[in-house]
C-alpha cells in the first residue's frame, strides 16, 4: 500500500508544480490578451476538448485498464497488441470524424457561437486534435504499465512551454488590437506545447516497451472486441460530458442574450467565468487529479487479484483524501475566494461567483476519484449514465435561470453547481451499491459539517478582528485544521505516516 501512496503522492507534487504554472499562465494570459480574447479562446476550447473526445473513442481509460490487468498476469507479450490495436482505431477515428468537424466549423463559429471571430481559432485546435488524442494513448499505456512519473513530468512540461510562449510571443500579436487573431494565436501555443508533450512522452514510450517486451519475442495481437467493450461505455461518458461542455458556452451565450446581454459582453462574462474564477476553484485539485490517474490502474489491479482488503483500503485512502481536500478548498474559497481572484487576476468588480460556486465545489473534488472508481470496477455505463444526468441537468438549469433577466449569469454559475452535485451524488449513490467497497456517507458528511462550521465562525469573528487578507486566511485555515483535529478527520499517525513516506521516497 505504501508504493500506491508514495506514486500518489509524487503524482499530486508533480500535478501541483503543473497546475501553478498553469495558473501562471492564466494570470499572463488574461494580462496580455485581455478579457475579449481570452473570452474568445473560452468558448471555443469546449469545442476543442469535445473534437477530441469524439476521436478518441474512449480509448485511453480501456489500455490504461486493460494493460494493469495484463502486467498484473504478467501477459507481457500481448500488451503492446493493445497498443497497436488502439492506435488502428484511434487512426480509424479521425479518418472518419476529422473531415466531419471540419465541415461544421462555419456552422459552429457563426449561428451556434454567434461570433465570426472563433473561426480562426477553430480550425487551429481542430489541427491539434490528432497531437492530443496520441498522447492520450501514449499516457494511457504509462499508466497502465505504472509509469506515472512520465505523464506527470509531460503535463508540467506542456505548461512551462506554454508560459514560455504566452510570454515572449503573445505579446507581439496583442499589439495589434485584434482579438480574434490574438485567440487564435494562443490556441496555436496550446498546439506547440501539445506537440512538446507528445514527443517527450514518445520517448518514454519506446523506452518502455524495450523493458516490458522479453528478448526474442513476439509481440501478441490482441482483439479489438474486448477494448471497445471497455472503450466505448466510457467513451459515451467523456463524449457526453465533453458535449455537454460544448454546448455550456453555446446555451450560455443564447440564455444571456434572450436576458438583454449584448454577444460581446456574455462572451467575456464567459471568458471571466470559464476562465478564471472555475480554474480558481479547482487550483487544489491537484490531489484528485493524481488520484483519479492512479485510481484506474491501482483498483483494476486489485479486482484482477481478487484482493478485497487492498481494494477497499485504497478507495477508502483516495475518498478520503480527496473529502479533505475539497473540505479545505471550499472553506478557504467560500470566505477569501472573491477578494482572491480579483487581487490575482485584477478583476474591474467583486461579482460574488466564487461564493456561491465554494460550497458545491466540495463535491467535484470526489466525483472525479468515484468516476475513476466506477470505472475500474467495470461500472463504467453506470458512470456515463451519472455523467448524463447532470450534465443535462447543468444544461436545463443555466438555459431556464440564465434567461431571466433578474438573474442572468448568475443563474448559469448555478447550473454549473448544479450540474457538479448532481453528477457527484449520482456516483456516491452507485458506489454505495458495491458493499465490498464499504464506502460510506460519513467520510464527506463530516468534513463537510466542518467547512460550515468554520464558515459561521468566521461569520462573526471577520467584523470583529478586521484583519488584513493574509492574516484572515490564516485564521481561516487554523480553524479548519483544529475542527478537522477534533473531528477526528486529521490524526497525528497521518503526519507521522506522511514522514516515513517522505524519507522513503
Amino acid at each position: 500500500m505504501s508504493s500506491f501512496v508514495r506514486g500518489t503522492l509524487f503524482l499530486m507534487f508533480v500535478i501541483f508544480l503543473s497546475k501553478l504554472f498553469g495558473f501562471f499562465y492564466r494570470m499572463q494570459f488574461m494580462r496580455i490578451a485581455g478579457e475579449e480574447a481570452v473570452g474568445i479562446y473560452m468558448t471555443v476550447y469546449p469545442a476543442f476538448i469535445f473534437f477530441i473526445s469524439l476521436i478518441q473513442l474512449g480509448l485511453p481509460i480501456a489500455v490504461a485498464k486493460i494493460v494493469a490487468e495484463l502486467l498484473a498476469k504478467n501477459k507481457r507479450d500481448s500488451i503492446l497488441g493493445v497498443m497497436r490495436t488502439a492506435i488502428f482505431w484511434s487512426f480509424l477515428g479521425m479518418l472518419v470524424f476529422m473531415p466531419l468537424v471540419a465541415l461544421t466549423i462555419p456552422y459552429i463559429s457563426t449561428t451556434l457561437l454567434h461570433n465570426e471571430h472563433t473561426t480562426y481559432t477553430l480550425w487551429i485546435a481542430l489541427f491539434a486534435v490528432p497531437v492530443s488524442v496520441g498522447s492520450g494513448l501514449l499516457r494511457a499505456y504509462l499508466q497502465g504499465v505504472a509509469k506515472i512519473t512520465p505523464t506527470a513530468w509531460a503535463q508540467m512540461l506542456e505548461q512551462a512551454v506554454r508560459i514560455g510562449f504566452i510570454t515572449l510571443m503573445l505579446p507581439i500579436v496583442a499589439t495589434y488590437q485584434n482579438a480574434a487573431v490574438t485567440a487564435a494565436a494562443s490556441m496555436g501555443i496550446t498546439l506547440l506545447a501539445e506537440i512538446v508533450a507528445f514527443l517527450y512522452l514518445a520517448f518514454h514510450y519506446m523506452v518502455s516497451k524495450k523493458m516490458i517486451l522479453p528478448k526474442k519475442s513476439s509481440v501478441t495481437a490482441y482483439p479489438a472486441s474486448p477494448m471497445l467493450r471497455i472503450a466505448l461505455p466510457s467513451a459515451g461518458s467523456k463524449l457526453f460530458g465533453s458535449f455537454t461542455w460544448f454546448l455550456e458556452p453555446i446555451i450560455f451565450l443564447k440564455a444571456l442574450t434572450m436576458a438583454g446581454l449584448t454577444a460581446s459582453a456574455a462572451t467575456i462574462l464567459y471568458g471571466v467565468i470559464s476562465g478564471v474564477l472555475v480554474p480558481l476553484l479547482l487550483f487544489p485539485a491537484f490531489v484528485s487529479a493524481a488520484l483519479s490517474i492512479v485510481l484506474i490502474p491501482a483498483v483494476s489491479d486489485a479486482v484482477a487479484r481478487q484482493h478485497t482488503p487492498l481494494l477497499q483500503e485504497r478507495v477508502a485512502v483516495s475518498l478520503r483524501l480527496s473529502s479533505l481536500v475539497g473540505c479545505i478548498a471550499a472553506t478557504y474559497f467560500f470566505i477569501h475566494g472573491d477578494e482572491l481572484a480579483i487581487k490575482l487576476f485584477h478583476l474591474q468588480e467583486n461579482r460574488g461567483y466564487v461564493k456561491i460556486l465554494a460550497p458545491i465545489f466540495y463535491f467535484y473534488y470526489i466525483q472525479s476519484p468515484l468516476h475513476s472508481i466506477l470505472q475500474a470496477i467495470g461500472e463504467a455505463r453506470a458512470a456515463m449514465m451519472n455523467s448524463i444526468y447532470g450534465g443535462l441537468g447543468k444544461l436545463f438549469v443555466m438555459f431556464v435561470l440564465a434567461s431571466q433577466p433578474g438573474i442572468q449569469e448568475k443563474g448559469a454559475v448555478v447550473a454549473i453547481g448544479f450540474g457538479v452535485l448532481l453528477t457527484s451524488f449520482l456516483h456516491i449513490a452507485t458506489v454505495r451499491q458495491r458493499k465490498n467497497l464499504r464506502a460510506g456517507f460519513r467520510m464527506f458528511i463530516v468534513p463537510y459539517s466542518c467547512f460550515i462550521a468554520v464558515c459561521i465562525t468566521q461569520y462573526f469573528l471577520l467584523p470583529l478582528l478586521a484583519l488584513p487578507f493574509v492574516l484572515s486566511s490564516c485564521v481561516t485555515l487554523f480553524l479548519l485544521f483544529t475542527y478537522l483535529l477534533v473531528t477526528n478527520q486529521l490524526r497525528i499517525t497521518d503526519f507521522r505516516y506522511l514522514r516515513k513516506l517522505v524519507k522513503k521516497v
